[in-house]
């Protein structure tokens, strides 16, 4: 059924009349723009971008405060967003992956989400995870039998071109959850593959009592992550709060 629907659309394009080949006026043919929307589909199908943050754009990521006063919040989501776009303007020219940090409700996942539609678009492969939902997938995937990790849940993580791990360091920083992100990061880094990172914890508090990201997962792996990707603080309110306080409101 599914190349009989396939089948029907080739015959209607109106670009490459069926052939899966659009010609380009003094340079012969390229693949079709139809078969082009298809791999586009295809991969925000298999990127696992949760429903929440499936309409996430660049167009609709609007840094907080204004820029006439300059303020810092407004400077660091900027930025953010300028960093973001960057990168997926650039990629693979650009092979640094980005490590989005500050408080809840800034847009982190949002401009993580955002970067990864923009590559989707140029045809790139791309997979988000929430850094709780792998562990949990990695530990109902071990196999008590053989002593090993289901490959069918890390290939994907190690195969795709840029992975979204969000919430690192959301999990308790057990010897096995250190040594299981030690292994993916690893992995990817010496295979070259860009990972873009959103976590709630800095590299430096102002609060003894509050951990910072090297407390949740390990000193080694956050010197890693230094290699990896370029640091984004990104500063303000918690939009979701606002939203609720609103909705709260009597006009």
């Amino acid at each position: 059924m599914a190349s009989d629907i396939r089948n029907i659309q080739l015959m209607t394009c109106e670009h490459c009349s069926g052939t899966g080949w659009e010609p380009i006026e003094g340079k012969g043919v390229r693949p079709c723009r139809c078969r082009q929307s298809d791999r586009r589909k295809h991969l925000l199908e298999v990127a696992r971008i949760p429903k929440r943050y499936e309409a996430c754009s660049f167009e609709n990521y609007h840094p907080q405060g204004n820029n006439f006063t300059a303020d810092e919040v407004f400077r660091s989501q900027s930025h953010a967003l300028n960093d973001a776009q960057k990168l997926a303007r650039e990629y693979p020219v650009l092979d640094i992956g980005l490590i989005f940090i500050g408080p809840c409700g800034v847009g982190k996942t949002h401009l993580a989400v955002a970067t990864i539609k923009s590559l989707i678009d140029k045809g790139i492969s791309c997979l988000f995870y929430d850094f709780r939902d792998l562990l949990k997938e990695i530990q109902d995937s071990y196999n008590h039998v053989s002593n090993t990790t289901e490959l069918k849940v890390l290939d994907p993580i190690y195969q795709t071109e840029v992975l979204v791990l969000d919430e690192l360091g959301a999990s308790k920083p057990t010897d096995w959850v250190r040594d299981t992100m030690t292994q993916i990061i690893n992995t990817r880094y010496n295979d070259k593959k860009v990972t873009i990172f959103t976590t709630n914890y800095l590299d430096e508090t102002r609060n003894p009592n509050e951990e910072t990201l090297a407390d949740r997962v390990g000193v080694r792996l956050r010197s890693r992550l230094h290699e990896m990707c370029k640091v984004v603080e990104v500063k303000g309110d918690d939009f979701r709060l606002k939203i609720r306080e609103n909705r709260g409101r009597k006009f």
